[in-house]
């Protein structure tokens, strides 16, 4: 059985999904993706490389579309000249619109596409925060982004979303179609560990202090940087035993941040706008899997905010790692946390809310840990890999027959 896999990237959502079908079940895998062509743990990469792009004379409304159509036409056009790969199913995620014409190469074979996200131009990502009016024209672009997601969702066999939430957002015509099954987490590296040094980045922790943790892969205000920012400001206030250690870069991977400010940063922006004591603030930047383990290992209390939008990886390492967790009460975070059971949440732009939980947490660390507890068995039970690589083995194997 051979399977194709497509994304930009590699090995992105279908990593482990690949090693447990080559190693456990005897199939054959082979990626096509950007990244140079090899050979890696018995997946054969093959490299596509566009031709073009979208412009600044391109429609600003259908941008995403042009893009997406160039990575279609070189994926297509690196599997023509691979006559020799003859899949048996294919799996790519939307959005980079990269499986489309894989559907005219081999029309006899069935897709599944993985689906992230349905832009809405209401009740949305888009319109949540009344601190940033939305431009009209982002609204128009909010039906044109879903472009080549519907060409997909057309094309595919079947398709599946991450979360219940995100499944939720398409339209209703498209929902038989889709499922909802998570990556999984690998629980033999996200769990909690014992006795972990308090030194991260090269920043040693004194005993004794407490810390806060907060990470994302950019600081923007899609995650809450700057509503973290302000509850992190009024802990300071009311203690001066707390340490926050903050984890991301200064990069806006979603939003328009950049737009509306004129530092270089959102994190500077940020910053500049209250009397913050940064001896308290530890930024790591980017850090490694084992080493952002052992920050959620540290932890007393880990803040977790998100728009309604995709939910954050961090989220699920978190829980999965048995960190307290306070989220933001959205429709993403509260699939996964049930308040005073698996952790905390409070409204997304309630600081004084926030705080007020979080002191409580900070006030008595260990007559909280039962929460994190809680959040670590949900992952092992609900959201591990050895619960969902069955079920996308499950999924593969209904399609196939369907095919």
């Amino acid at each position: 059985m051979h399977i194709l896999f497509s994304h930009k990237n590699f090995p992105a959502q279908f990593g482990h999904i690949a090693g447990y079908l080559i190693k456990d079940h005897g199939f054959q895998c082979s990626f096509v993706s950007e990244l140079p062509p090899g050979n890696f743990d018995g997946i054969e990469r093959i490299q596509y490389k566009i031709a073009g792009g979208a412009t600044k004379s391109t429609h600003y409304c259908s941008r995403t579309f042009e893009n997406a159509v160039w990575h279609s036409h070189a994926v297509y056009e690196a599997m023509k000249a691979r006559p020799d790969i003859k899949p048996d199913l294919i799996v790519g995620h939307s959005g980079f619109g990269s499986t489309l014409w894989l559907a005219d190469l081999y029309p006899d074979t069935p897709m599944i596409n993985y689906f992230e996200y349905y832009y809405r131009s209401k009740g949305s990502d888009l319109d949540f925060r009344p601190d940033f009016p939305v431009k009209e024209l982002d609204v128009l672009r909010s039906r044109t982004r879903n472009a080549m997601i519907l060409c997909d969702l057309q094309a595919c066999t079947r398709g599946y979303c991450p979360t219940g939430y995100q499944r939720s957002l398409f339209p209703d015509e498209y929902q038989p179609k889709l499922e909802a099954i998570f990556d999984g987490i690998d629980t033999s590296i996200w769990h909690r560990k014992a006795d972990v040094p308090r030194q991260i980045a090269g920043h040693a922790i004194p005993e004794g202090k407490k810390i806060v943790t907060y990470v994302s892969r950019g600081f923007e205000s899609m995650r809450g940087f700057d509503v973290f920012m302000k509850v992190a400001k009024k802990i300071c206030d009311a203690r001066d035993d707390v340490v926050f250690l903050c984890v991301g870069s200064d990069r806006v991977c979603y939003g328009g941040d950049l737009n509306r400010i004129q530092e270089k940063s959102y994190r500077e922006h940020i910053l500049s706008q209250d009397n913050y004591d940064l001896s308290r603030f530890i930024f790591t930047g980017r850090v490694e899997p084992h080493e952002l383990v052992n920050v959620f290992s540290l932890s007393d209390l880990h803040i977790y905010l998100t728009v309604p939008f995709v939910l954050s990886w961090s989220l699920m390492n978190s829980l999965a790692c048995g960190c307290t967790v306070l989220g933001s009460a959205t429709a993403p975070v509260k699939e996964m946390i049930r308040h005073g059971e698996n952790g905390l949440l409070a409204d997304f732009f309630d600081v004084d809310g926030l705080t007020g939980l979080a002191l409580q947490v900070i006030d008595d660390p260990e007559k909280h840990r039962y929460l994190g507890q809680a959040g670590a068995k949900m992952i092992e039970e609900s959201y591990s890999l050895k619960k969902m690589l069955p079920k996308m083995l499950d999924l593969y194997e209904r399609t196939l027959a369907k095919g």
